[in-house]
């Protein structure tokens, strides 16, 4: 039976793709009924498109710049460019193990719904519905750690300004925080609903005013600012310039932690900035050909912020004063800058691509998000999944999915009044949801024997074996990795690392709601 249905898999693969191998709007429609869908959305993302929308949810370097923190207390500058590397690796093997499971099933629920195919009939129910919610929880909770470090990050830019007293203009207290995340979130949810139509011009459309038909404007956008602050700092540099000895193996151990434990949890920094590597499925279903964009752009993509975080990075560290100093700070990436040109408005005014790059991925965050919990919804796996399900025909959007998105994401900013510490919490619990799901469909396929993928555009061959490897170990890392705190001792319960928290409250709700309702009625998604 199961070399029939690969079979099946692979002829229905044939189907839709045309003598010239590309696949058209119409054939990729065809391919999501012969998996059991209706197709609903509009398919207005072609290859490039796509590449660069999977390029914005990463948003290199904006996801470095709000994270530093995190090496600089592991490991200073070893850690930080050495582990953006390290990472950077790992993750092209996630996205290549995943690549070739999407080229089999490109459909909005991404690992979940390539879980279900791929896991054996026995245990194909309670293998989608946790592979499911860990996809949902995370894309919800790491759509809410940009807005909220984007949140943070604004604050740090503000505050390079300061008052004659030497302190920052904006006190950031707790209520201040929250109602520009709050403003934050409202706006991209709002741009992300009311403009979906303009979005691939926002993110991943030439902008014929600026380069031709070169790179899109949030490509010229992220480069153009690395750029002017790679140039800027290292010629300006104030405060004088590090050797290349000391930027590429100087090792110091802020944390607490064992010098190699305290190196290993610093890398929530590349983690957190590579997490958004399979967000991308999410839009299968509006995308032209997505047995082949998708899988293609998740791996150029991973190629791109690569190059991207190394040039980034490497000036910061040339020109990073005493890391002591630093590492007292939530969002030091301000500081650095403002050290380096030496005065408040020049910094400011570097720091402005980032601001912007920052809500760009926000709203493809919150685009992404609000699709995969559309597709779990549709399958009837999420308490009111009749009202989640519906997509709005006026605006062209799962528009109740987003809004239902949106209100969990404020429900748990609200924890940033008892935790100054709830963004480690956030980026946390998103990228070990994240790195769990993502894991689902490649461990179901290694111990098929990667049989399936086998029949699909993007089969690796025996590299493949060896990138699924990589990327199960990762994972079986990552969880406990990112649950702990950065510094200890913990003396203070505010500076506590809360993700195991978010992360089992999540977990109590999916498995109620398994036993309550799944148990009886979830059927999984149509195969």
């Amino acid at each position: 039976m199961a070399d029939i249905e690969r079979k099946k898999r692979a002829a229905t693969g044939d189907v839709i793709r045309t003598e010239t191998g590309d696949v058209d709007s119409g054939s990729a429609d065809q391919l999501l009924v012969s998996l059991g869908y209706t197709p609903e959305l509009s398919r207005n993302r072609s290859t490039l498109q796509v590449a660069f929308m999977s390029f914005v949810l990463a948003s290199i370097p904006y996801g470095l710049a709000t994270t530093l923190y995190y090496p600089l207390v592991g490991g200073g500058p070893v850690n930080i460019i050495w582990g953006w590397i390290a990472v950077s690796l790992i993750i092209l093997c996630v996205a290549a193990s995943l690549g070739e499971i999407t080229s089999v099933y490109p459909t909005a629920g991404g690992v979940y719904y390539q879980t279900f195919m791929l896991a054996p009939p026995r245990w194909r129910r309670i293998a989608a519905w946790t592979c499911g919610w860990l996809y949902v929880v995370g894309n919800v909770t790491i759509t809410l750690a940009v807005n909220f470090g984007t949140t943070l990050f604004l604050v740090g830019c503000v505050n390079v300004f300061e008052t004659p007293d030497g302190q920052g203009v904006l006190a950031g207290e707790p209520y201040q925080v929250f109602l520009i995340f709050l403003g934050i979130t409202l706006l991209c949810n709002a741009v992300s609903s009311l403009c979906n139509r303009w979005l691939p011009i926002l993110d991943v459309r030439t902008q014929t005013w600026l380069l031709s038909d070169h790179p899109t404007f949030a490509i010229f956008w992220t480069f153009a600012g690395v750029i002017a602050i790679m140039v800027c700092i290292l010629a300006i540099a104030k405060e004088g310039r590090r050797d290349a000895s000391w930027v590429f193996t100087h090792f110091e151990v802020n944390s607490g932690w064992t010098p190699g434990w305290s190196f290993v949890v610093g890398l929530l920094h590349a983690a957190y900035a590579t997490s958004s590597t399979g967000m991308i499925i999410s839009m299968c279903e509006e995308v032209r050909a997505p047995a082949t964009q998708v899988p293609k752009a998740m791996v150029l993509t991973i190629c791109i912020n690569t190059i991207a975080g190394i040039a980034f990075l490497v000036p910061l560290v040339f020109v990073l004063p005493d890391i002591p100093d630093l590492v007292l700070l939530a969002q030091p990436v301000p500081a650095i800058i403002k050290s380096a040109v030496g005065n408040s408005g020049g910094a400011f005014g570097l720091l402005i691509p980032l601001l912007v790059l920052a809500i760009i991925c926000g709203i493809g965050c919150t685009t992404a998000a609000s699709r995969c919990v559309y597709a779990f919804a549709r399958d009837g796996a999420i308490p009111g999944s009749k009202w989640w399900k519906e997509v709005n025909q006026t605006l062209d959007v799962p528009l109740n999915a987003m809004m239902l998105s949106m209100v969990v994401q404020i429900v748990l900013g609200v924890i940033y009044f008892g935790s100054s510490a709830a963004f480690n919490a956030f980026s946390g619990v998103g990228v070990i949801a994240l790195t769990a799901s993502y894991a689902a469909p490649i461990v179901v396929s290694l111990v098929d024997g990667r049989k399936t993928v086998s029949t699909g555009s993007f089969y690796l061959g025996s590299f493949g074996w060896f990138c699924n490897i990589v990327a199960i170990s990762w994972s079986l890392l990552a969880i406990p990795l990112f649950c702990m705190p950065s510094t200890v001792p913990v003396v203070d319960p505010t500076l506590m690392n809360y993700a195991s928290v978010v992360f089992i409250g999540f977990t109590v709700i999916s498995v109620g709601y398994y036993f309550a309702h799944g148990r009886s009625h979830y059927q999984g998604p149509p195969a």
